[in-house]
């Protein structure tokens, strides 16, 4: 079905004279296999590559000895993004992909001249137990999962964009509290991993909608198409924000610091 989609949104692309650059998908093979068919440039979607590494991260976390594994489970998620968004071609995704290996065991030079070393202040550490360290079965798994043949192969394609991922995100936000038929808010329960068994209370929301892809349909088809150039130079115009961090004022960091070993002080008394 998916196969089917895709191939019946190509020939109405290509009905209306939208020449196609790259596809986003997942990795799904009979999509991977499809598409170079069709010799149209594929990319992953950095989503479904993380998920899939975390499901393998969490089930090496609960053997012995690779406690250590959960600590870094979220870092090296977070990592892959970075990887995909940061770099310019395939060879340097796989270069600051591939460096995670050092850099989880304090090593921050690295070999491949695609990226020679880490981007971070090398600080000294107070605390060593907190990186992995040579000839371990934590390292050896972690290193087995995340540098298989399949992995790299996938992590040189990811996508770089993510623009499209926030569009459910965002018209779904706000979803109200679904009610029943007499008015009454509804509940569900829930039982999180974490809590071991212990229920959660949750509230249960309305539907989600995906009006959304009903303007995406139709500004490219309707209007982007047939006159192009007042989109092209509107798009070029448009202010690139600065980040959510830079909008608050950095306190210096000794200060952070006191402040923060003043607070576990006073949790201790």
């Amino acid at each position: 079905m998916e196969k089917e989609g895709l191939k019946r949104s190509l020939e109405l692309l290509e009905s209306k004279g939208v020449a196609v650059d790259y596809i986003v998908t997942d990795r799904h093979p009979q999509i991977q296999k499809f598409l170079r068919d069709r010799n149209v440039k594929h990319f992953y979607d950095v989503w479904h590559l993380a998920k899939g590494l975390s499901k393998k991260l969490d089930k090496v976390s609960k053997e012995k000895d690779c406690d250590i594994v959960k600590r870094w489970r979220r870092g090296i998620s977070n990592h892959v993004y970075w990887a995909a968004t940061s770099s310019s071609t395939g060879a340097e995704k796989v270069a600051k992909w591939t460096s995670l290996i050092n850099h989880i065991q304090n090593i921050h030079s690295h070999d491949n001249p695609a990226f020679p070393k880490c981007l971070h202040p090398v600080r000294r550490t107070r605390d060593p137990k907190k990186w992995f360290q040579p000839g371990t079965k934590a390292l050896y798994k972690v290193e087995k999962i995340l540098t298989s043949k399949r992995v790299l192969t996938d992590v040189e394609k990811l996508s770089s964009k993510l623009y499209l991922a926030a569009m459910p995100f965002n018209e779904n936000a706000g979803r109200c509290q679904a009610k029943t038929n007499s008015g009454r808010l509804r509940y569900k329960l829930s039982f999180p991993k974490a809590k071991k068994g212990a229920a959660t209370v949750k509230a249960v929301k309305t539907q989600p909608t995906y009006c959304y892809t009903l303007s995406l349909m139709h500004l490219p088809f309707e209007e982007v198409v047939p006159n192009p150039l007042p989109y092209l130079e509107e798009s070029q115009q448009i202010p690139v924000p600065s980040s959510l961090s830079s909008q608050h004022e950095r306190p210096p960091l000794k200060d952070a610091i006191a402040a923060h070993v003043s607070r576990f002080r006073v949790e201790e008394v």
